[in-house]
């Protein structure tokens, strides 16, 4: 065993520039728009499958013009997808996602509800996607949101009577939403959720009718209404048109920036279900969205009216006396949705009014149950108006009330900062859907409260109590670590609460083509301070691993120390999982979740703690080459997992390629994508071309017919035609069509046994014509469809070899599929 220390201070690791989530700081028109808002009492919820499914022009228009409350239920957090920005798939992208959407709702103005339903990948028909996912889990959970949001009008992204026409999970969500529609007010449906929730029928359920593929032969034209969507906003300064354009472009990791627009825009809505008493131009038509629905609310209308009407801009908290007024009168209604939900945006408004800036913060990005932290509050008054401070106290935290009861004097801030304790028995705030072992299609959530929630509730919540005219208000505002940043300034991270230590491996996958010791090494970091114990490396029995394990003596916070084990595998062909497990010291419980961060700069920095183990494989695989360059495309982790079998990738740019000498390496291979984001392949192109026809063997990844940065016939030596193609069942037959090429012999066999195993799919975006000089090596196709011959294409150009590929190697690798291993090891290795 070597053990290899430093001192690498974890927030190096965790403080970098983050997207900010500064207080909002509403401006006095945003606070006259929420006083209108305040005067409707109506609701829509907008429905479909995946993050960036939803129609970010209607959100922000039900929103922002007809000021209902809105919500989107994206049934998925979209962790089948690909990932333009990053090499993080699956749930990693599903958090990534989560949070763009999160974005996107702070933009458009709307709040963003989840079911349990996972991502699986692309689905062909709503029959496929629902034997994955537990249709009645699904269900479930879009009943619960229905009957949370109480929305008068649902909107279907998806027509649910057109299946197979659009991804299955597409349709799916139309499905999901017409019977939801029809269970969520009978009292039968699902009655454990009748312990938090009452049943709730909405009036009408649409669908956003697009035309682009033409016209359904079903579409009842006498039963759509249209709506201008295309309204311009003064308060705001820009159009609905362009709100929904930021609110888009914060999909980035599926490449959906957006340009906002002016005019007209139109939107369809077909009434599928429900009363037909809306009318042209408005689907509430007909529904009393005024204070007048709420029983002895007829007043509060009429005097946010009156407020509304003499609200002076220069000096919001003019208002506040009457906001006040209206405080007290929608306290004394009987308890209800619309109650909670309008008291809670009043008083928020109120705190606008007056410029209240209530804020809590701590130097540290994590921390751990038991641990104390040091936490600074701020109060500051910036109004005319009396408030005063009267005390706070800290949920998560052993305190009592922390009395204050001191006047805040306009623009006089208030701070104070205490070292406390946390809650010992705090659990990970880590991505609540990720904590317990999830299975294709479904992550478990046991929590009935937790389900459909966006994320997770922050873990420590500090309660300003304030007293504004003699009224007692309650605010709570979560604790956030805060810093300045030398460059992007004033810097806002979410605080998480983590376990005391992560073990994380070298590797994302292992394996072994020999029988002989290859050593594995642990990293251990300290989430706190003083921690003494043991790692081992847990592995299946027939490996060997040595030491069994060793001490570990950990001193400072933030301290990462390095432990290498020897691992041995059996002399046969077998797949596993080892896993790293710290034991401390007075704890029956090991650790064994790795942290992970995720750092783009249009979201919030997100981390989180995920099971750290590993795929590990002794397989029989050879390699021909050595070394290999690696054009990186949208992101994935395919340089790593060449390394991992030995060979030696260097990654290239425009530079290496167009000046430097190509003919150092045995193979390059193209990243997924490339020729749709890399914006210099019309210069790269031509020298990897004269590489292949000089001896050189070029290995390209699948990429779609849309967006390409160079034609299409110039992707290769030859033309080709790449379409929409995919062969989504991973189990799904492959067959081979050229048993004794050299790319399925040289340097390894390749049989039908190499496609065991696959996850989430076989390939994808498929050439379906293509020149004669190409070979078709392997077919492929879903249930009752053609074959699909043109995954993997092989062409002799010159004195090389030509390779392209819509196999899903970025999914296959990374997972340690050992037959995908072997048969990429040919593609780069074939040619020498």
């Amino acid at each position: 065993m070597k053990r290899l220390s430093s001192l690498l201070c974890l927030l190096t690791f965790l403080c970098t520039c983050v997207s900010a989530q500064i207080p909002k700081r509403p401006t006095s028109g945003e606070l006259h728009a929420g006083i209108q808002k305040l005067q409707v009492v109506g609701s829509a919820l907008y429905m479909a499958a995946h993050p960036d499914d939803e129609n970010t022009r209607l959100i922000a228009y039900l929103s922002n013009v007809e000021k209902v409350e809105t919500a989107y239920l994206s049934l998925t957090r979209g962790d089948g997808g690909q990932n333009l920005i990053a090499p993080d798939i699956r749930e990693l992208l599903g958090l990534t996602r989560t949070q763009e959407l999160l974005a996107a709702r702070r933009i458009d103005g709307g709040t963003q509800f989840f079911s349990r339903a996972n991502d699986f990948g692309y689905s062909k028909h709503p029959d496929e996607t629902f034997n994955i996912w537990d249709k009645q889990d699904v269900l479930a959970d879009a009943v619960w949101v229905i009957r949370k949001w109480r929305p008068d009008v649902i909107v279907l992204r998806f027509d649910p009577r057109a299946p197979g026409t659009t991804h299955g999970h597409h349709t799916a969500s139309a499905v999901i939403g017409m019977e939801a529609f029809a269970l969520a007010g009978d009292r039968e449906a699902f009655p454990e959720q009748l312990k938090y929730v009452e049943p709730w029928q909405p009036r009408r359920i649409y669908w956003n009718a697009y035309t682009w593929r033409g016209v359904p032969e079903h579409m009842q034209e006498d039963k759509i209404i249209k709506v201008d969507a295309g309204t311009y906003l003064p308060k705001l300064g820009e159009s609905v048109n362009e709100i929904a354009a930021r609110s888009r472009s914060q999909h980035r990791s599926q490449g959906f920036g957006s340009s906002g627009s002016r005019g007209e825009q139109i939107e369809q809505l077909e009434l599928l279900k429900g009363d037909d008493e809306d009318a042209e131009g408005d689907p509430f038509a007909n529904i009393d969205v005024s204070w007048n629905r709420v029983a002895g609310g007829r007043n509060i209308g009429l005097i946010l009216k009156e407020i509304e009407l003499g609200y002076n801009f220069d000096d919001p908290s003019a208002s506040v006396p009457d906001l006040i007024r209206v405080r007290k009168m929608m306290a004394a209604l009987p308890d209800g949705f619309w109650k909670e939900k309008k008291m809670e945006e009043l008083e928020e408004i109120i705190a606008g009014a007056l410029g209240l800036y209530l804020f809590a913060k701590t130097d540290d990005p994590i921390a751990t149950a038991g641990s104390d932290i040091e936490i600074g509050i701020e109060a500051t008054n910036r109004s005319t108006q009396s408030v005063k401070l009267i005390d706070y106290f800290i949920e998560g935290i052993t305190m009592t009330r922390m009395t204050v009861n001191e006047d805040l004097t306009k623009n006089r801030p208030y701070t104070q900062s205490d070292t406390l304790s946390i809650l010992p028995f705090l659990t990970s705030s880590s991505p609540y859907w990720l904590q317990e072992p999830w299975k294709l299609g479904m992550y478990t959530v046991k929590d009935q409260s937790l389900r459909g929630m966006g994320e997770s509730e922050d873990p420590l919540m500090v309660n300003f109590i304030v007293e504004v005219a003699g009224e007692r208000f309650t605010y709570r505002r979560p604790v956030r670590h805060a810093f300045t940043d030398r460059v992007m300034g004033e810097q806002v991270q979410p605080l998480e609460i983590m376990p005391p230590v992560f073990a994380e491996l070298d590797k994302s996958s292992y394996l072994f083509t020999e029988s002989k010791s290859t050593p594995v090494r642990i990293k251990v970091t300290a989430a706190q301070a003083n921690l003494m114990g043991t790692v081992e490396l847990r592995t299946p029995s027939e490996w060997k691993v040595t030491p069994a394990k060793t001490e570990i003596d950990i001193k400072r916070k933030g301290e990462e120390q390095y432990f290498e084990f020897m691992l041995t595998p059996p002399v046969g062909q077998t797949q596993g999982m080892i896993v790293p497990l710290v034991k401390l010291d007075g704890m029956e419980d090991g650790y064994s979740r790795k942290l992970v961060k995720i750092d783009h700069d249009h979201i919030p920095v997100q981390l989180v703690d995920l099971d750290a183990s590993a795929p590990v494989a002794k397989l029989d695989l050879k390699i021909a080459g050595k070394n290999i360059g690696y054009l990186p495309g949208a992101g994935d982790a395919i340089p790593e997992a060449l390394t991992n079998i030995g060979f030696k990738v260097t990654e290239l740019d425009k530079d290496d390629i167009t000046t430097g000498d190509l003919s150092r390496f045995d193979a390059i291979v193209v990243g997924i994508r490339a020729y749709n984001t890399n914006a210099d392949m019309a210069n790269i192109q031509p020298r990897f071309m004269d590489y292949v026809k000089k001896g050189g063997t070029l290995v390209a990844q699948y990429n779609t017919s849309r967006g390409l940065t160079i034609p299409m016939t110039e992707i290769g030596p030859y033309p080709m035609q790449l379409s929409r193609d995919r062969t989504t069942v991973e189990e799904a037959e492959v067959r081979i069509l050229k048993p004794d090429h050299r790319v399925l012999n040289y340097p390894n066999k390749i049989t039908s046994k190499d496609f065991d195993g696959w996850v989430q799919e076989r390939g994808l975006y498929f050439p379906n014509n293509w020149d004669e000089r190409y070979t078709a090596i392997l077919s492929s196709n879903d249930p009752g469809e053609d074959p699909h011959d043109g995954g993997l294409l092989v062409a002799e150009y010159g004195e090389g070899h030509y390779v392209y590929t819509g196999y899903s190697f970025f999914r296959e690798l990374p997972a340690g599929v050992p037959g995908a291993y072997r048969l990429f090891a040919n593609l780069v290795g074939f040619g020498n």
